[in-house]
C-alpha cells in the first residue's frame, strides 16, 4: 500500500524536519546548492505547489524546490 504524502497550500509555513542530499533552487534556471544552506527546523512560506510532490518554499536566504516528505506544518 502506497503512503498518502501531506498535501500543504500556497502560504502554508512549513519547517524542515529533514535534510534532503542536495537542494535545487526554485529559480528560472534552478542550481543545485548544498543541503547546508539550510539548517533543519529551519521554517518558510510555500509560494507554489508544484508535480510530483514538490513545493517551491521561501526560506530567509532563498527559494528551494524541496519534496513533502522533509517538510511539515510548522507549529503556530
Amino acid at each position: 500500500m502506497e503512503k498518502k504524502l501531506p498535501i500543504f497550500k500556497t502560504g502554508d509555513r512549513v519547517r524542515i524536519i529533514a535534510l534532503p542530499p542536495y537542494l535545487k533552487t526554485a529559480d528560472p534556471m534552478p542550481m543545485l546548492r548544498p543541503n547546508s544552506a539550510i539548517a533543519l527546523g529551519e521554517e518558510g512560506i510555500i509560494i507554489k505547489q508544484n508535480f510530483g510532490g514538490y513545493y517551491s518554499i521561501r526560506f530567509t536566504q532563498g527559494a528551494y524546490l524541496l519534496e513533502s516528505k522533509y517538510i511539515a506544518l510548522a507549529d503556530n
